[in-house]
Formats: C-alpha cells, sequence, structure tokens
C-alpha cells in the first residue's frame, strides 16, 4: 500500500510504501473417514476463511510432516485404523499444542470423559449442525492451546 505524505518543507508530496501486514488464515485439520461429511465440513470451514487440510484417514494425517502447524484438529471419533482419540494423543507424542474437537455418531457411555482426558475440548454429536460446528470451532479459535 502506498500512501502520499506532505513534506515539511514543502508542499511536494514524498511516497512511502507501508509493509503489507501477512493475513494468515487459522489452519485446523480434519479427520474423517465418511467423504462426503468430510467434504461438508471441509466447505463449511474454508468459507468462514478457516485454511483446512482434510484427511480420510488417521494414518494420512499422521503421515504429512505440515500437520504440526495447524492449530485446530476435528477428528472423528470412529475410523478403521486408528480413531479420534489415537489421533490426538499421536499428535500430542510429536509436542502439537494445539486445540481439540471431537466429532461421533458413536456416543459411547464414557466417551467424553476419555476424550477430555486426553485433551479434547468439546464432543459434538453427529449429525452436526452448522451453527454448533461453527461455534465450537470459533471458540477454539480464539484463545491458546490448553
Amino acid at each position: 500500500m502506498t500512501i502520499g505524505v506532505r513534506h515539511a518543507g514543502g508542499d511536494r508530496p514524498i511516497m512511502q510504501q507501508l509493509p503489507r501486514q501477512p493475513t494468515e488464515r487459522p489452519r485446523l485439520l480434519l479427520v474423517d473417514d465418511d467423504a462426503g461429511a468430510r467434504r461438508a465440513l471441509q466447505l463449511l470451514l474454508s468459507g468462514r476463511g478457516i485454511e483446512v487440510r482434510a484427511y480420510g484417514a488417521a494414518a494420512d494425517l499422521l503421515a504429512d510432516p505440515t500437520a504440526l502447524d495447524a492449530s485446530i484438529l476435528v477428528a472423528d471419533y470412529r475410523m478403521p485404523g486408528a480413531d479420534g482419540l489415537d489421533v490426538l494423543a499421536r499428535l500430542r507424542e510429536r509436542r502439537w499444542a494445539g486445540r481439540a474437537l471431537l466429532i461421533t455418531g458413536y456416543p459411547e457411555p464414557g466417551l467424553r470423559a476419555k476424550a477430555q482426558a486426553l485433551g479434547y475440548e468439546r464432543v459434538l454429536e453427529k449429525p452436526l449442525a452448522d451453527a454448533a460446528l461453527l461455534k465450537a470451532v470459533d471458540v477454539l479459535m480464539s484463545g491458546p492451546a490448553k
């Protein structure tokens, strides 16, 4: 951006280039084995200006070296191979300090307590209401990692 500033000694403007402020979008990891649900969530969150990295399996997310750059995790609970609890545990082993939200279509007794003990801040049940998901993600983006 360029602005004009009047020189103190005359009428001739001095043009000064101001540095651009980087507008970094929040980065979010999304892992869900249901392709339709994953794509719908990705579009919803991307529409809010969030950079979403979506994965169809826990192994794909965990194999991505850029995953540790994200600040938020949204993980499905039941997936083949490794579940959402395993995903967060493995990220924590790698010193990932982001905030996490677990989504599930299978709310089991004790799941919330297990998820919170691992570091999930919220557990939302499927089918997800768009407003509830967006509110939960906004809360996670609004503060530091716990």
